[in-house]
C-alpha cells in the first residue's frame, strides 16, 4: 500500500501507447500512440500528428541577452506546496534596480502576510517542517536527489498513515532517509545518521522499525561486503588488502556465518583478517573502533571466518 506512494509517478503524453478505440477506421487494425504521431500498426495510416509539444514556445540566440524564459523551476516533492510557493524579493527589483523606502515597507508587509498565510493548516506546517528536516539531512550527507525525493515521499506517507502522532517529526524524518537507502542498497551506518540528526539512536532505530512495519518498505539485508569501501577508507589500508577483505566477505555471506550477526562485525573481522595476512599493523582496537563495534565481536566473526577457510583448503587439497 504505502510502498506504491512512495514511487509516485506523473502523468506524461509521451509514453501513451494506445488511442482510447484502438481499432483503425480504414481496416480496423490495431492502433498505436507514441510520442509523435498515431498511427495504425497494420495498414500505417496516420490517424494523427499534432501531439503536445512540450518545448518551449521562444527561441533564444547567443548575442541575446535577455531571458525570455518563463517556465520556472520544475515541480519537486521536497518541499510541501511542489516547489509553487511565492518568495516576495527585499531590496531590488527584477532588474537590479534599488527600490525606494516606501516600496521596501510595502514589501516588507506583503511578505509578513503571505508568511503568515503559507500554511492552510497545522498538518500543512508539520509536512513544510519535516521535508525541511530530510533536505538537510539529505544534505549533509551528500546524497542524491532521487533518494532526497524518495525520503521526502516516504515521509509524507508517513503523515498520511497518522505515523507521526506520539512521534517527533525529527525522528520520521531521519528514518525515511534510513529507510529509503536501505531499500537502494546504500550503505549507511544509523551512527552516521545519528551525527547529523536532531534526534537520538533509539528515537530513530524504533521510528524506522514502525515504518517498515506499517508501510512494508523493501527494504534487503545489509551486505558485509557493503561496508568496507567505507571501513578501508578511514582505516587506509592498501588495495590488496581491501580485495582481499571484499574476498573474505563475499565468500562469508554467501555461507550462513553471517546469519543473525551485526554486518559491521563481520565486514570488520574481513578487513582484520586480510590486513594480517599481508602484513598489515592493525589492531583490533582500531578496527572495531572505526566499525562500531567490539574487539569481542570482532575476534569471534575472525575465528569463524579462519574455521571457514580451513575448512575450504581441506576440501581443496583432498
Amino acid at each position: 500500500m504505502a510502498t506504491r506512494d512512495i514511487y509516485e509517478t506523473a502523468f506524461d503524453e509521451d509514453v501513451q501507447c494506445e488511442s482510447s478505440s484502438n481499432n483503425c477506421p480504414e481496416c480496423s487494425g490495431h492502433v498505436a500512440t507514441n510520442a509523435v504521431e498515431t498511427v495504425c500498426e497494420d495498414c500505417g495510416l496516420v490517424i494523427a500528428d499534432q501531439e503536445i509539444d512540450h518545448g518551449p514556445e521562444w527561441r533564444s540566440f547567443e548575442d541575446d541577452d535577455s531571458n525570455r524564459e518563463r517556465t520556472g523551476a520544475p515541480l519537486t516533492a521536497a518541499r510541501h506546496d511542489r516547489g509553487l510557493s511565492t518568495e516576495i524579493g527585499r531590496r531590488t527589483d527584477a532588474k537590479g534596480r534599488t527600490l525606494s523606502g516606501s516600496k521596501r515597507r510595502q514589501l516588507a508587509r506583503l511578505r509578513r502576510e503571505q508568511t503568515r498565510g503559507r500554511f492552510q493548516s497545522k498538518a500543512e506546517r508539520n509536512l513544510a517542517h519535516g521535508l525541511g528536516e530530510v533536505r538537510r539531512i539529505a544534505s549533509t550527507l551528500e546524497l542524491s536527489g532521487s533518494i532526497r525525493d524518495q525520503a521526502c515521499q516516504l515521509f509524507q506517507s508517513a503523515q498520511r498513515e497518522d505515523l507521526l502522532l506520539g512521534r517527533s517529526i525529527e525522528a520520521v524524518a531521519a528514518a525515511s532517509v534510513y529507510g529509503v537507502c536501505r531499500c537502494h542498497g546504500r550503505p549507511i551506518s544509523r551512527d552516521d545518521l545519528v551525527d547529523v540528526a536532531r534526534v537520538d539512536h533509539s528515537g530513530v532505530t524504533n521510528t524506522y522499525k514502525t515504518l517498515n512495519r506499517e508501510l512494508g518498505l523493501p527494504t534487503q539485508p545489509v551486505a558485509p561486503q557493503s561496508l568496507l569501501p567505507k571501513l578501508a577508507s578511514e582505516l587506509g589500508v592498501e588495495k590488496r588488502v581491501r580485495r582481499r577483505a571484499q574476498r573474505l566477505a563475499e565468500r562469508a555471506h554467501e555461507t550462513s556465518i553471517t546469519n543473525g550477526y551485526q554486518p559491521s562485525g563481520v565486514a570488520a573481522a574481513c578487513l582484520y583478517l586480510a590486513s594480517q595476512e599481508n602484513g598489515e599493523s592493525l589492531t583490533q582496537t582500531q578496527v572495531a573502533e572505526v566499525a562500531g563495534t567490539t574487539p569481542a565481536t570482532l575476534r569471534a566473526r575472525r575465528a569463524e571466518l579462519i574455521e571457514l577457510i580451513d575448512g575450504e583448503v581441506q576440501v581443496a587439497s583432498t
